[in-house]
């Protein structure tokens, strides 16, 4: 446990900023997970409402570094493959 005063914030500071990594990265997976459930249900509307949906979370996660950019890339080149099959 941290003696000095900015150290016992930091420690502080780090919780608060997992708990916020956490529920976005929590988000995103469900987002992710919404779309594929769609793309099983062959629901082309509702599957490109949430590929539009989990792209921008990808997208963010990217940005703010929770994921890497070639992850994010792949996540949504896997996402439009299965949007593109289920419009054939």
């Amino acid at each position: 446990m941290p003696n000095i005063k900015s150290a016992i914030k930091r420690v502080k500071k780090n919780e608060s900023n997992r708990q916020h990594n956490v529920m976005f990265k929590s988000a995103l997976r469900t987002s992710i997970k919404s779309f594929n459930e769609k793309v099983d249900n062959n629901d082309v509307e509702g599957a490109k409402e949430a590929f539009i949906v989990a792209t921008k979370k990808i997208d963010k996660a990217a940005t703010k570094g929770l994921i890497h950019k070639n992850k994010a890339a792949r996540e949504k080149s896997r996402l439009s493959q299965k949007l593109n099959g289920l419009s054939v």
